[in-house]
């Protein structure tokens, strides 16, 4: 076997070479290594290694199996943390120039969960600074690039992470999505990301709240049953964390075996809202959601109709990014342009702008309640174009038309609202050759069904045999 196809091996497959000592975790982890050392000074993806800590872990994985131990279900995996979330004794940034010397004195509950189960870290991936953009820049670590087009923003805020799989450079990513932060980078980098329903994995949010009623964690793979052995390490309550729901107590890897039959889909191109979307992404969605339609599903176009939650979703944030980070300001040299305006915009809200949109965000709710009493799955695009030059927060047009700031995320930011688990898988390449994602949403709590209908369009469409070439 040769260096690149370690290095693009599925998760669950390297599991099993471990354990049966066909390759070493140790092996498997300095290919890896070796790969980031050369390809990540050209896109940008990892911005802290801790290569110590990652071989460390491999040494503990081999001799695990070595001495016929009870082997955990990501023993030797090579895994990143997004740069939002603590991993002890290493810096965690928050991609803000204010923390660049941040020490974590503890892991973060999903970080502590990884290792447990015998993931290898192999380090931080780049974010933009608290995640407040769809772009992955800030002023520590610089531009992360795409893998497929190095003139390409990788999305955001998960972009290091998004980046990082589709080249190579890691098995798993965690990363987070507030309005489309997993999501995004997923269909921008050709890979399978999936935001689980909110509370399903406990979050930390280092004492900010402008994510907190919308940020789910949540796996970046290539393939989706890594996602769900990922899914099954990482779920379940933590008092830490409010908001996390009881574990459901079943496998997610397990269950993908399982067959599913008569499932409902309805797509939508439009939400009812979008105005704008590019003619490559649409014919690509609608031509993938009717292959579903080989397995004798029932596949529909749905007359969905939401009103633009755009005001609500920018509401909701910037409130909360004016509150969290209003003190920052005296420090504005430190920080990024666009985070001053979010952060001075959110000051500009009251008390009834905050409760009207959480009125709004009702509305949203009740919407998408309503579509799934008639259908088991949602699919729409996952975003509204592909991956767009670098140096900008977001398209200024789309299909030659202008467009808001979160237009090209139209599709993702109302899951937040809704906190409903949505997956994107690749469905397809714009002539260009840029990836083009599809986005794949079940009822609240119901991860598991997304989880098995991407299975099943992975098997009808699989997109692993395509790499970037460095």
């Amino acid at each position: 076997m040769n260096k690149e196809e370690i290095c693009f091996m599925s998760a669950c497959d390297i599991a099993k070479k471990i354990k049966s000592q066909e390759l070493s975790a140790v092996e498997i982890t300095e290919t890896i290594i070796e790969r980031i050392e050369k390809i990540n000074p050209i896109i940008n993806a990892y911005c802290i290694p801790t290569f110590d800590l990652a071989r460390d872990s491999a040494k503990k994985a081999d001799l695990a199996v070595k001495n016929g131990e009870t082997i955990p279900l990501l023993n030797g995996i090579p895994t990143s943390i997004k740069d939002l979330m603590d991993i002890k004794g290493v810096r965690t940034t928050l991609g803000c120039k204010i923390y660049e010397n941040n020490i974590a004195e503890d892991d973060e509950i999903v970080v502590k969960r990884l290792k447990e189960a015998g993931a290898v870290i192999l380090g931080k991936t780049n974010t933009p600074a608290f995640g407040h953009m769809p772009v992955t820049d800030n002023k520590i670590f610089g531009t992360t690039l795409n893998p497929w087009n190095l003139k390409r923003t990788s999305g955001g805020s998960s972009g290091g992470a998004g980046a990082s799989i589709a080249a190579g450079l890691g098995t798993l990513a965690l990363g987070s999505d507030g309005g489309g932060s997993v999501r995004i980078p997923s269909s921008f980098n050709g890979i399978f990301g999936i935001k689980p329903s909110f509370g399903r994995i406990p979050t930390e949010h280092h004492g900010h709240i402008g994510w907190s009623t919308l940020d789910h964690y949540g796996p970046l793979v290539r393939y989706v049953e890594d996602a769900a052995l990922m899914l099954d390490v990482m779920k379940g309550p933590d008092d830490y964390d409010r908001n996390t729901i009881p574990d459901n107590n079943i496998s997610y890897v397990e269950k993908l075996k399982d067959e599913i039959k008569n499932i409902k889909i309805g797509y939508s191109i439009k939400l009812g809202f979008v105005k704008a979307i590019d003619p490559e992404v649409e014919k690509n969605v609608v031509e993938s959601v009717h292959k579903f339609e080989t397995l004798q599903w029932s596949v529909e176009e749905a007359k969905i109709r939401m009103k633009k939650p755009e005001l609500c979703f920018n509401t909701i944030v910037t409130a909360g990014f004016g509150f969290d980070l209003q003190s920052d300001l005296k420090n504005r040299e430190l920080l990024d342009e666009t985070l001053i305006r979010m952060i001075e915009a959110g000051l500009t809200y009251n008390a009834v702008d905050v409760k009207r949109a959480e009125y709004q965000r009702d509305g949203v709710y009740k919407v998408v309640n309503n579509f799934f009493k008639n259908y088991d799955i949602l699919i729409t695009p996952t975003t509204a174009c592909p991956a767009f030059g670098l140096g900008m927060m977001y398209p200024p047009t789309i299909a030659g038309k202008g467009v808001s700031p979160v237009a090209f995320m139209s599709y993702t930011y109302p899951f937040n609202l809704t906190g409903n688990p949505a997956a994107s898988i690749p469905c397809g390449w714009t002539s260009e050759g840029l990836p083009i994602g599809m986005q794949i949403i079940g009822k609240r709590f119901d991860e598991l069904t997304v989880l098995q209908v991407s299975k099943a369009f992975e098997e009808i469409q699989p997109w692993q045999d395509k790499r970037p070439k460095f």
